[in-house]
């Protein structure tokens, strides 16, 4: 059973995963994600950079003949003056691509640096400024794809952009004033400090204070602690095991299992995947990877759950009882999606072993010998066309060596033929 639906970040990760295997064709990167090779094509001419297609561009044999070959039938002989003409017009016309092409090139080296850090879309405008002297807008404004329109408007705002950077530059200097008497002040205190004895016009937000101590880098002292990721934060109610290790299911989309699993990159860092597996055919319907091991993680795995199945009413959710599924965020997210929560004891593993395996053979079929991934870009990669790969392609056992999408595909069928 194919998925319905596919987020952005999943389209474009195809995209990616097809753009850089050099020996990946449409074919079969459709048939790993499970999707038509219409629908992969459209995703390269939506998200694609082209780059693939220029190399596959460069090995193309047999350009289109742009006049007749001597012999052909009505054939008109080329005088030498129409030769000399036609290649003086078609040397002008490289001479120009090139003065382009070198004055896109310049323009974009120049606009490199402007996008290093801070707002990118505000970068891009601020270089068209810092620019139009030199090169036309409309040039500009194509090459670091923005709007003229949006140009325009952002320029006249520019006065009142000032002001308020003026304004904020004053109002940085009070709360240093207040920082330094008191460093363990944070936005809330200080907000209160500054406010003290004013009128009420001329009050500020705490949410501005805030702004612009991040802005400056203005912080309150607290103590680090170390993090302990495995303390639950309460939910409103307990949660009981609903599985008791029994990972099967009747048919899909009924029980599910989850967990988070680190992935150790070359400088000593990770990142972290979030899992949603179904009980009936081990199909992975949702995940999540990012740096951090917030509530986020987990929520947008049920999310990309639902958006995967369409609905998960009335299934249950099986986890351990880490801080993230036992965050009332995520039971809240449960309530909405009609979820119910499933939890197995404290600090047992087994419990929760579907899940367990699941992250063992991803890291022991995509590292293999290796310990970590060279860098974040490459492991996201690699683990995104396991991932796909597993529900597409990878036999398992659990399936009768079936793919997990042909397990659900299987069942779907014995349902038609019953009805």
């Amino acid at each position: 059973m194919g998925r319905k639906n596919y987020s952005e970040e999943f389209r474009r990760q195809a995209v990616d995963l097809y753009e850089s295997t050099p020996e990946a064709t449409i074919r079969g990167v459709a048939a790993d994600l499970g999707v038509e090779r219409g629908t992969m094509r459209h995703w390269i001419d939506q998200y694609g950079t082209g780059r693939k297609r220029a190399v596959a561009g460069a090995v193309t044999t047999g350009a289109p003949r742009t006049r007749p070959r001597a012999g052909d039938a009505g054939d008109v002989p080329e005088t030498s003056d129409v030769r000399i003409a036609r290649l003086e017009a078609e040397n002008a016309a490289l001479r120009a691509e090139t003065t382009k092409l070198t004055t896109e090139r310049e323009i974009l080296r120049q606009a490199a640096k402007y996008f290093a850090g801070g707002d990118e879309l505000v970068s891009r405008f601020q270089f068209v400024a810092d620019h139009c002297d030199t090169y036309e807008v409309k040039r500009l404004c194509e090459l670091v794809e923005i709007e003229r329109s949006s140009y325009y408007a952002w320029q006249r705002a520019a006065p009142s952009r000032a002001a308020r950077a003026e304004a904020d530059a004053r109002l940085a200097e009070r709360i240093k004033t207040v920082h330094t008497g008191d460093n363990t002040y944070g936005a809330p205190r200080i907000t209160a400090e500054i406010n003290d004895g004013v009128p009420a016009e001329e009050r500020v937000n705490h949410k501005r204070v805030a702004r612009v101590m991040r802005e400056h880098g203005i912080v309150g002292y607290r103590r680090r602690r170390a993090v302990r990721t495995t303390i639950p934060e309460p939910a409103d109610q307990k949660v009981p095991d609903l599985v008791k290790r029994d990972f099967s299911a009747s048919e899909p989309n009924r029980r599910y299992v989850g967990d988070i699993t680190y992935l150790p990159i070359g400088d000593g860092t990770n990142l972290y995947l979030a899992t949603v597996i179904d009980c009936y055919s081990r199909r992975l319907v949702g995940w999540s990877i990012a740096d951090h091991m917030r509530t986020e993680l987990v929520r947008d795995a049920l999310t990309d759950a639902k958006l995967t199945r369409g609905s998960l009413a009335g299934s249950v959710f099986h986890s351990d009882h880490g801080s993230q599924y036992t965050a009332k965020d995520f039971a809240s997210l449960c309530a909405e999606l009609g979820v119910i929560q499933s939890m197995g004891a404290v600090g047992t593993s087994a419990d929760n072993s579907l899940a367990e395996s699941f992250n063992a053979a991803l890291k022991r079929e995509v590292l293999q010998d290796a310990g970590s991934w060279s860098d974040a870009v490459t492991c996201r990669r690699r683990v995104f066309a396991w991932l796909v790969r597993y529900n597409t392609r990878r036999r398992h056992s659990w399936c009768r060596y079936l793919s997990p999408n042909a397990y659900e595909t299987r069942y779907a069928a014995t349902l038609v033929s019953a009805a």
